[in-house]
């Protein structure tokens, strides 16, 4: 292989491995946004991403560690996978009542401050329940149309939090928003043609 094309290689690989929580959440994305297109998850199912969302942030804050979100992110796709597996169990709000656990740990362990940390989080996470709630009282497109719009929030909440590098690990926010913008545009599109 001449020394041009190694470089090459080693930019690709170098670029990939940059890149990879844009790739992982574009892969996880698309395979949550196929499942809703398909009909295999539901408006609620989806929704529960947006929950899983706040509470990472929520409970990294409560930690104090941005490394925490990773750890945290595996806790609600296990919370999440035994809902799809026990349907009378109900992964979005059992993640609601851990991260209402998880903010006291927080406040016990000293955490109100920073501003942005804890009690900011903890805001955003009360406007994903409001989300969660809204989606439970309506249905079909509104509900779709909210999930949407509210991942669509979350995202830009992430491009935040990666800039400001505070909260989560910035490889955890990059995921996240490619995740949460792919889930809301296909949310946001299937509900629109209904």
């Amino acid at each position: 292989m001449s020394t041009a094309a190694h470089a090459h290689d080693g930019r690709r690989g170098s670029w990939i491995a940059r890149r990879w929580p844009s790739l992982a959440g574009l892969a996880f994305g698309g395979a949550l946004a196929v499942a809703y297109w398909v009909g295999f998850s539901s408006t609620a199912q989806a929704g529960q991403v947006l929950t899983a969302a706040g509470f990472v942030y929520l409970g990294s804050a409560a930690l104090g560690s941005r490394r925490a979100a990773w750890p945290l992110f595996a806790l609600t796709f296990v919370v999440i996978g035994v809902g799809f597996a026990v349907p009378a169990f109900d992964p979005g709000w059992t993640i609601v009542g851990a991260a209402v656990v998880i903010a006291v740990i927080g406040l016990v362990r000293g955490a109100i401050r920073p501003g942005w940390g804890l009690p900011l989080q903890a805001l955003a996470m009360a406007a994903i329940v409001l989300v969660a709630l809204g989606v439970a009282l309506v249905s079909g497109r509104v509900a779709g149309l909210l999930v949407g719009v509210g991942l669509l929030a979350h995202a830009a909440w992430d491009v935040y939090h990666l800039r400001t590098q505070r909260v989560v690990a910035s490889s955890m926010a990059e995921f996240c928003c490619v995740l949460d913008t792919v889930l809301a545009v296909t949310l946001i599109v299937v509900s629109l043609s209904r």
